[in-house]
């Protein structure tokens, strides 16, 4: 292959933050050094692959399409990684994951058992997390794998891919809650009531309601709605487990389905257990 690894990555990064410096901060160089790499990359391609005629560079038709085939690539090279990994055997002695709430009832359980079974010397980590957070933790270096409810978009240097399980969510509020006698709730009733949503420690949603509390799991706000503080989109499944006390709400658009992705880093490829763990997560 006649494209250098570095030009690849430097074009994708360039692409997906819209800037050549940006690029360089993300990844350690400096700008000069990304300039050159995607002009190599470009003379190799044959044509110009960002309009650069305003303050920042874009991409334009032809970008658009090489950006496509470069992610192919990129992503056979990761499977390749991950095939030389289990080749070689090389086994890792810690595995973190991350996981959202909705998520965490469905994990725990068989395959839990058959990872110790099968990888006894790998210390198997678990701990919560939810949306952005699962990701930030991800492209630190903190966790190998995050579940977590499926986003719009991930940063370059993340890859996911979609479970076949979804989760069902719909909004709640504790039974001595005066919503709780509203036959119909209309978001007229909501916004004139406590909003209790999550809030994740990089980055979240605006309440639709001035008056709002935050917690950065479902089970804290399970227990603010059990309490009458407010009302919550929760999920069904952990509310029929746990949430005694919980009044389900007739409100248009609810209950609806999120789905859920598992999530890992670009940069690091995942070792033996890592990959079998994953194999698990997707055919579960």
């Amino acid at each position: 292959m006649r494209y250098s690894p570095e030009s690849l990555v430097a074009f994708v990064e360039a692409a997906a933050l819209g800037s050549f410096s940006a690029a360089a901060r993300k990844l350690n160089k400096s700008q000069s050094t990304i300039s050159i790499a995607i002009a190599n990359f470009e003379a190799d391609v044959g044509c110009q692959l960002f309009d650069r005629g305003g303050r920042h560079p874009v991409l334009n038709d032809a970008g658009r399409q090489v950006l496509a085939r470069v992610d192919a690539i990129l992503a056979a090279s990761e499977r390749l990684d991950a095939l030389a990994m289990r080749l070689s055997a090389q086994v890792e002695p810690l595995l973190s994951v991350v996981m959202t709430d909705i998520y965490s009832l469905v994990f725990f359980g068989d395959v839990a058992a058959r990872f110790a079974e099968r990888f006894p010397d790998t210390e198997l980590r678990c701990g919560p997390s939810e949306d952005a957070d699962v990701i930030d933790l991800i492209q630190t270096g903190q966790v190998h794998l995050g579940i977590l409810a499926a986003q719009e978009q991930y940063p370059p240097d993340v890859v996911a891919q979609r479970l076949a399980v979804k989760a069902q969510f719909a909004v709640y509020v504790g039974a001595a809650h005066r919503l709780a006698q509203v036959a119909q709730v209309t978001p007229a009733h909501l916004a004139a009531e406590r909003q209790l949503f999550i809030r994740t420690y990089v980055r979240s949603a605006e309440p639709s309601s001035s008056q709002a509390w935050s917690a950065p799991d479902y089970l804290t706000l399970m227990e603010f709605a059990g309490r009458g503080f407010g009302w919550a989109v929760l999920p069904r499944a952990m509310v029929e487990r746990f949430g005694e006390g919980l009044v389900e709400l007739d409100v248009r658009g609810y209950p609806r389905s999120v789905e859920i992705d598992v999530a890992w880093s670009r940069k690091a490829p995942l070792g033996v257990a890592g990959q079998w763990l994953l194999g698990q997560v997707l055919g579960s």
